[in-house]
């Protein structure tokens, strides 16, 4: 990985999500303007803020897909994340750290 770039993958994320109400909503429902989780699998030496196994959020708009040994990946700027999962701690906060 060069500069800037993380490279993350989809794999494992749900693929279809429920509503507040309970309602299953299926993956190829296109819902407008919705970003997505992913988990960092590689970064490149001047990204900062995350590091492999971090688990982020994106914008599947902008994105660039790769495919490497017959896996899908998805390769992104360190810019264009938009937060980053916290593991455990407190329930009272988001769980986000920007």
């Amino acid at each position: 990985m060069l500069h800037d770039r993380v490279l993350v993958s989809t794999e494992g994320e749900a693929g279809e999500r429920r509503s507040g109400g309970g309602i299953v909503i299926p993956a190829t429902v296109a819902i407008g303007k919705r970003l997505s989780w992913a988990t960092v699998v590689a970064s490149g030496p001047n990204v900062r803020t995350v590091k492999v196994g971090d688990r982020v959020l994106y914008d599947p708009e902008d994105r660039a897909e790769v495919e490497l040994k017959g896996r899908d990946f998805i390769l992104l700027r360190e810019r264009d994340l938009h937060a980053v999962s916290a593991e455990g701690g407190d329930v009272e906060t988001t769980g986000l750290y920007l």
